[in-house]
């Protein structure tokens, strides 16, 4: 299931995602997964979360990010969430594909929630992505 956080730069998405973070470790009987763009997160997140800085893995298109979160669900059975801080900073601001993204996305996350923050207004959205609000 993917589930967004919407809203301008300074919003608050950040701090929404970081409670919701730490209310799946509390819920979760598996693994959690929260991806940034950098090193914004470590201080805020759990110490039981495993925190991956996307930019080590060199992740450059929707197709890494589709490939980058395949591979963590794949490789990891008790995986229950993965959160993905700032998705338009990591691949861009292609709406379209980012709406292809998040329905390849759907088609294999049956077991896992996935949250993404997305710097943008809902009512900038295309129905492709607010069909995951």
């Amino acid at each position: 299931m993917i589930k967004l956080i919407p809203g301008k730069k300074g919003t608050g998405k950040t701090k929404l995602l970081i409670d919701a973070i730490h209310e799946a470790e509390k819920k979760s009987k598996g693994n959690v997964v929260a991806i940034q763009l950098g090193s914004s997160l470590n201080i805020d997140i759990y110490h039981k979360i495993r925190l991956i800085n996307i930019e080590d893995a060199k992740v450059a298109s929707y197709d890494d990010m589709f490939g980058f979160i395949a591979g963590i669900m794949n490789s990891d059975y008790d995986c229950t969430d993965i959160f993905v801080d700032g998705i338009l900073r990591i691949v861009g601001r292609d709406y379209d594909q980012l709406g292809k993204m998040f329905d390849r996305i759907a088609q294999i996350s049956d077991n896992v929630n996935i949250t993404f923050t997305i710097s943008a207004e809902v009512a900038d959205l295309p129905e492709s992505i607010k069909k995951y609000l």
